[in-house]
């Protein structure tokens, strides 16, 4: 075994890699859990019927951002789109209390004390069935804990022979510089960051320019703000959002943002997926354009709920069912591949295995392949990941604010979005699927796509070079 690799294993076990992804926490006792005992079920609807909504009155339930981006890509409303029938909510509400609601899925997520409703509820004539996906565990560490952060990057992160100080060789490697240098910096686009938490984002100075439309926390309970959780997702948001030149630029600095909490970090149970559909549902009705999620699901605590390797094809599990219809709504999906290259599971994590989404895989910083980074292809065939990037390590702003380096497909993955947000508004008459299949074509691995690197590093570059050429041509049609 080569040295190199020998300390890449080393590293990685120290780091302690959790199934989903790389979470950073800070060290605490765990304490008895207030919430239990406590459950939480998801119930599935038979249908819509009876609806107040209709597809012809669309502004009762979505943005005007989020109608005019399906108008501008030809896509239609569908059943989908409706909310849950108003009647059935207000009837299971009497029994359970509500969560939250999918429309996409026709769920309602219920919480309750006591499972002596469970069956009350199933006997409603427009209950399909209800399934546990949580309870709540007998104890916890807790997350949402106040850290101290620095208040300036250290004079020795300044890198004076290139802007993008300790973030040039991973925009660099795919030809991202290129966009921001024709001014194409994210700029009208929108997008939301799905994660666990976004420590001290609302403190750290290095944020304080970043257009962050909102936030929003769909983990039940609820955390008393999603700037003392873990800085996971203060991470991921740097790798696109930090303009300070020679210490760091994002890949898409001048994008706007919305902040949606739906990881728990206190278990591993499949409510998650449930509160990550919530997320994307609600990034959609707000207009987002793109969504970076870099989670990931396989392996649920004691086992109960884990997913198997049949269910790899893009529309077994929940969340992944989810996912593989986002493009349809005309948003992109950019999704970590995951990190359990190195253990038993190897493949892909839900919901990279959703179809129409970018799937993002990690190389290191000479572009060979990061032994992690989960690998495909799908049951059904599909390559996957779609491309990679740099994460092995990639820099990142902390929670602490920081620069520091980290590893994961979670790095890897803001650097794809952010990019893909940059050309998508250098090609905004492109639709999603059109702008995700251009990545992949000018992508160097495209001649031969594998299940490691999929259609290999990207070339934002030559993607708008193409694409501007396609776009004239079609215009001309």
């Amino acid at each position: 075994m080569k040295t190199k690799e020998l300390l890449l294993i080393l590293m990685m076990l120290t780091l302690g890699w959790m199934s989903n992804d790389c979470w950073a926490q800070d060290r605490a006792m765990r304490v008895r859990n207030k919430e239990c005992p406590s459950y939480i079920f998801r119930v599935c609807l038979r249908d819509k019927q009876g609806s107040p909504y209709s597809l012809e009155r669309p502004s009762r339930y979505l943005s005007h951002r989020s109608v005019e981006r399906r108008r501008r890509q030809g896509l239609v409303l569908d059943s989908t789109d409706l909310p849950v029938t108003p009647r059935y909510v207000h009837e299971i509400e009497r029994k359970a209390r509500i969560l939250g609601t999918s429309k996409w899925n026709n769920t309602v997520l219920v919480q309750m004390k006591d499972t002596a409703a469970v069956s009350q509820i199933r006997a409603l004539p427009f209950v399909v069935s209800c399934k546990k996906v949580w309870q709540a565990p007998d104890s916890i560490q807790p997350t949402a804990l106040k850290t101290k952060y620095e208040e300036e990057f250290h004079e020795w992160d300044s890198v004076g022979t290139t802007p993008y100080g300790r973030a040039d060789e991973q925009i660099k490697s795919v030809q991202g510089h290129k966009l921001h240098h024709i001014d194409m910096m994210g700029r009208g686009m929108m997008i939301a960051v799905l994660d666990g938490g976004f420590k001290n984002v609302d403190k750290i100075p290095a944020f304080s320019k970043v257009d962050i439309k909102g936030t929003r926390d769909f983990v039940y309970p609820a955390s008393p703000s999603i700037f003392y959780e873990l800085d996971h997702g203060t991470k991921v948001l740097s790798v696109m959002t930090i303009r300070k030149p020679h210490y760091y630029i994002g890949t898409a600095p001048e994008a706007s943002y919305w902040l949606l909490r739906c990881e728990d970090p206190y278990s591993e149970q499949e409510v998650e997926e449930d509160y990550w559909a919530l997320a994307a549902e609600f990034a959609d009705s707000v207009g987002c354009d793109l969504v970076n999620s870099s989670l990931g699901y396989h392996d649920f605590d004691k086992g109960f709920g884990s997913h198997q390797l049949w269910q790899l094809d893009g529309h077994s599990t929940l969340i992944s069912h989810t996912a593989s219809m986002m493009a349809q709504k005309g948003m992109i999906l950019v999704n970590s591949a995951g990190n359990t290259g190195m253990g038993p599971w190897k493949k892909l994590t839900f919901p990279a295995d959703a179809e129409d989404c970018l799937t993002v895989g990690a190389v290191t910083d000479l572009l060979t392949n990061a032994p992690f980074s989960s690998v495909g292809p799908t049951q059904d065939g599909r390559v996957k990941p779609d491309v990679v990037a740099i994460g092995s390590p990639a820099t990142v702003v902390t929670g602490r604010g920081s620069i520091a380096q980290d590893m994961g497909t979670s790095f890897a993955t803001p650097v794809i979005c952010g990019l893909a947000a940059c050309l998508w508004q250098a090609l905004p008459n492109m639709t999603a699927c059109e702008l995700m299949e251009l990545i992949r074509q000018t992508s160097n691995n495209q001649e031969h796509p594998d299940n490691i690197y999929g259609y290999g590093l990207p070339n934002f570059w030559k993607a708008y070079m193409v694409g501007k050429v396609k776009g004239r041509v079609k215009s001309e049609e």
